[in-house]
């Protein structure tokens, strides 16, 4: 088995110039040239949404060289669709799942690196001691199928990672 390979060599105006396996990787309509904003959206139409695993090299400007894999999205088992006896096959109809939301974190992360997505479900206080300590709905926890949770402090700036029991 081998695995793709994604080359990205970073110019020194910003923009990109991505190949898979050699081969140019050229940007969607409307996008004019690849940029380091959009790091994201080159795996994402490199892989077909990372449905593959690939390997990512980057060559920045100054000669520096970043290598790392990155897996194949794990996507969660469709529900079954449960149909009621009394209603034919016709009259069922499929629910289609809703397009993906995109969500571009800007600048400032390591071309490859592992960056973590959480929805804000709850907010808490810190207590006078500076510690935070959240209630979560087990309900909820199972609906998202999450194994962590992430705790920001919107003025500290200070990122906690906790998994789940």
């Amino acid at each position: 088995m081998s695995v793709p390979h994604l080359v990205l060599d970073v110019h020194d105006d910003g923009t990109l110039t991505a190949t898979l396996d050699t081969r140019p990787v050229a940007p969607p309509g409307g996008v004019g040239a690849w940029r380091r904003a959009l790091f994201a959206q080159i795996i994402d139409h490199a892989t077909n949404d990372r449905s593959i695993a690939v390997r990512v090299t980057v060559h920045e400007s100054d000669g520096t060289t970043f290598t790392d894999i990155l897996p194949a999205a794990k996507r969660p088992a469709p529900e079954p669709v449960v149909e009621e006896k009394s209603e034919s096959r016709r009259a069922v109809k499929r629910q289609r799942a809703a397009d993906p939301i995109s969500v571009d974190g800007g600048d400032g992360f390591i071309a490859g690196e592992d960056v973590a997505v959480a929805l804000v479900t709850a907010h808490t206080d810190a207590t006078p001691d500076g510690r935070a300590r959240a209630l979560l709905d087990p309900a909820v926890v199972a609906a998202a199928r999450a194994g962590e949770v992430v705790l920001v402090g919107r003025v500290s700036g200070t990122i906690a990672v906790r998994s789940l029991p």
